[in-house]
């Protein structure tokens, strides 16, 4: 997630003199409820970004060789998606972390059900 997100987990935010801003009934509740889930917090989830996809023949699949390339279903630039536990929660950016590859997340898809 990017830094500027906003996270019922992050502190409570200071006036620039650096005194806390009061509770609101909102900051109550979302420390009610991260204190909830503090239950989960150690349970693994699959995470993928799925960069694009693409339909073949098995016939076409067991002819690819090394140097072979694969189109998709995705434009350069187009968001990639973000599935966790086979169910898609984000869209993002892929990014270079350290010479691995990394997701940034630009968009959280809220719940459709």
């Amino acid at each position: 997630m990017s830094e500027d997100a906003e996270s019922p987990f992050d502190e409570l935010e200071q006036d620039p003199s650096g005194t806390p801003a009061p509770a609101s009934p909102d900051d109550e509740n979302a420390t009610h409820a991260a204190s909830e889930l503090e239950a989960v917090f150690d349970v693994p989830v699959k995470v993928s970004a799925v960069l694009g996809r693409s339909r073949m023949d098995i016939s076409d699949l067991l002819k690819l060789k090394a140097g072979a390339v694969v189109e998709l279903d995705r434009k350069v630039g187009e968001a990639i998606d973000i599935y966790v536990n086979e169910r898609l929660v984000a869209r993002g950016e892929v990014v270079l972390v350290d010479e691995r590859l990394g997701v940034t997340m630009t968009e959280i898809i809220k719940d459709r059900g």
